[in-house]
């Protein structure tokens, strides 16, 4: 009972952005067998999310929305307000990235990856934020920013999201002081390789990649989503209501060589 009073989330709506997939799907899985409602938002559908949130007993839904656009945030959120009537957590996860070198990537390459990372993000934290204030509720949200924007990756090149999560965490940290006397909390979450089925697509990340990767990391493998969880349910929680301003960095060591 004690753990459930610091960690639980019974009563608590939580809002997954790019829950459709990877990372966002495991949390939002994990948020819900902490006992909150999960509404999953994405661009493309998340129904396989909310099926595994259901056979793991939990509750949630889906809803449209693009973090890029104000008036897709808007809807989105008022259709979530109708439907639960409030939200308390706000896992900010959508998110992008090109490995391009600079010369390579276009300005538009550029613009997509922080419209998407940063300026995603803050629309999302903006317009929640608000809500939890008007609403008088003391809600948690959670930022993703990554080990990138603390360190430089290599082999790899970029520029454009390394700069966007190092944005992200210094937003985090800018609205926890701005909101830290209304109650809201706000915080970020940093991880490092992270195996999602995207991450170890030879499609997506070049297998000579995956190759200089793993000599670089202090504990030989990449994270498995399922280890985020821990970090995220504490943010989430009322066991972290003193943590705000704060970037919880899960990256095996990598980022203190």
């Amino acid at each position: 009972m004690y753990l459930e009073e610091l960690f639980g989330l019974g009563g608590k709506v939580a809002i997954v952005t790019g829950g459709g997939q990877g990372i966002g799907q495991v949390v939002a899985v994990g948020l819900a067998k902490a006992g909150a409602e999960v509404v999953i938002t994405c661009r493309h559908g998340a129904d396989e999310t909310v099926r595994l949130i259901e056979e793991a007993g939990g509750k949630g839904y889906y809803v449209q929305c693009d973090v890029t656009s104000e008036e897709s945030v808007d809807k989105a959120l008022a259709e979530i307000m109708e439907k639960s009537g409030r939200i308390d957590v706000l896992f900010n996860n959508a998110g992008i990235c090109y490995h391009k070198g600079t010369f390579e990537a276009s300005i538009d390459d550029w613009k997509e990856v922080i419209d998407t990372n940063l300026t995603g993000e803050y629309i999302m934290a903006r317009a929640v934020g608000k809500i939890m204030i008007d609403k008088g509720i003391a809600g948690s949200i959670i930022n993703m920013a990554s080990m990138s924007g603390t360190i430089v990756n290599i082999p790899q090149w970029q520029a454009a999201y390394n700069a966007s999560k190092a944005g992200v965490i210094h937003l985090s940290k800018s609205l926890a002081i701005e909101w830290a006397q209304t109650g809201v909390r706000v915080n970020s979450i940093s991880p490092g390789y992270v195996a999602t089925p995207m991450s170890i697509d030879p499609n997506f990340v070049e297998p000579e990649l995956m190759a200089a990767w793993m000599p670089l990391m202090p504990m030989g493998r990449m994270a498995k989503p399922e280890e985020l969880i821990p970090a995220i349910l504490y943010l989430a929680s009322p066991a972290a209501g003193y943590t705000t301003g704060s970037d919880i960095i899960v990256d095996g060591g990598y980022s203190v060589q």
